[in-house]
C-alpha cells in the first residue's frame, strides 16, 4: 500500500485477492440468519480470520467498535498478548442495516469491514 496507513480508513481493495497485510487487519463480521426485529442475536466479529494477526507488545489490535450503519453500538479495548477476537456481541436490532466493525492496528492504523444485516 502506497498511502500512509494512518491517514485513512483502509479497506481490502480486491475482494477476490487480499493481500496479507489486509487479511491479518480485516475483520470477518459473523451473524446468524434470520435476524427478527428487537430479538437479541449474537454478532462474532474474527479480526484477521483468514491469516492471524500479531498478538505482541510491538503489534497489536488496540481496540474494536462496532456500528449500525453510523450509530455506535459498542467498543472492545485490547491489551497485547492478553486478549484478542474473536468478539461476540449480543445485539437488538430493529431495522435492516450495514453492520461495520472498525479496529485499529498499532502500528498499521484504522481497518473497516462491513456486512449487510437484513431484519425480517
Amino acid at each position: 500500500m502506497s498511502e500512509n496507513l494512518f491517514t485513512v480508513i483502509n479497506r481490502v481493495k480486491d475482494t477476490a485477492n487480499p493481500t496479507d497485510l489486509e487479511k491479518k487487519h480485516t475483520s470477518t463480521i459473523e451473524v446468524p440468519e434470520p435476524v427478527k426485529p428487537h430479538e437479541p442475536f449474537e454478532v462474532k466479529i474474527t479480526i484477521g480470520k483468514e491469516l492471524a494477526h500479531p498478538d505482541e507488545g510491538g503489534h497489536h489490535i488496540q481496540w474494536l467498535e462496532l456500528f449500525a450503519g453510523e450509530a455506535f453500538l459498542g467498543r472492545v479495548d485490547f491489551t497485547p498478548m492478553v486478549s484478542g477476537s474473536p468478539v461476540t456481541l449480543t445485539l437488538k436490532l430493529f431495522e435492516d442495516t450495514t453492520l461495520r466493525a472498525l479496529t485499529r492496528c498499532n502500528l498499521h492504523g484504522l481497518w473497516e469491514a462491513s456486512r449487510n444485516l437484513k431484519v425480517s
